[in-house]
């Protein structure tokens, strides 16, 4: 697993704590993760590990991450905080927590959270 992987990754083990629970769904969404990054075996088990307690996004080095990456975390951050069908304040919270650790400029963090929000209420609608 790249470091990248494992910062992005545990951020979103974090954002799915955000509510003080991991719920099933949020499961589903970093183990389907795992998969596209064709993360298995060991260092599966480790981020699986990792989920098992409560996280904060101070339990997570950002400093591995592209421009690009972080624009990526935060969609699926936002994504995750959308698993369980909606979104609560306490997620909104951690979400702003996350913009500002990934140095993220205002107007395009804003942009991303607007599309991705806006994508989420949609597939919540699907479930």
């Amino acid at each position: 697993m790249q470091d990248y992987q494992e910062a992005m990754l545990k951020s979103l083990v974090a954002v799915a704590w955000a509510d003080g629970q991991l719920h099933g769904e949020e499961s589903d969404i970093i183990d389907g993760l795992l998969a596209v990054y064709e993360i298995a075996g060991k260092d599966a088990e480790t981020i699986r590990a990792f989920a098992k307690t409560k996280r904060t996004l101070d339990d997570v080095p950002l400093t591995e991450l592209s421009i690009d990456d972080r624009r990526q975390l935060l969609q699926h951050a936002i994504l995750v905080t959308y698993a369980d069908g909606q979104q609560t304040s306490a997620e909104t919270a951690v979400i702003d927590a996350l913009i500002k650790k990934l140095r993220l400029e205002a107007e395009d963090a804003q942009k991303i959270r607007e599309a991705t929000d806006a994508r989420a209420k949609r597939l919540t609608k699907l479930l």
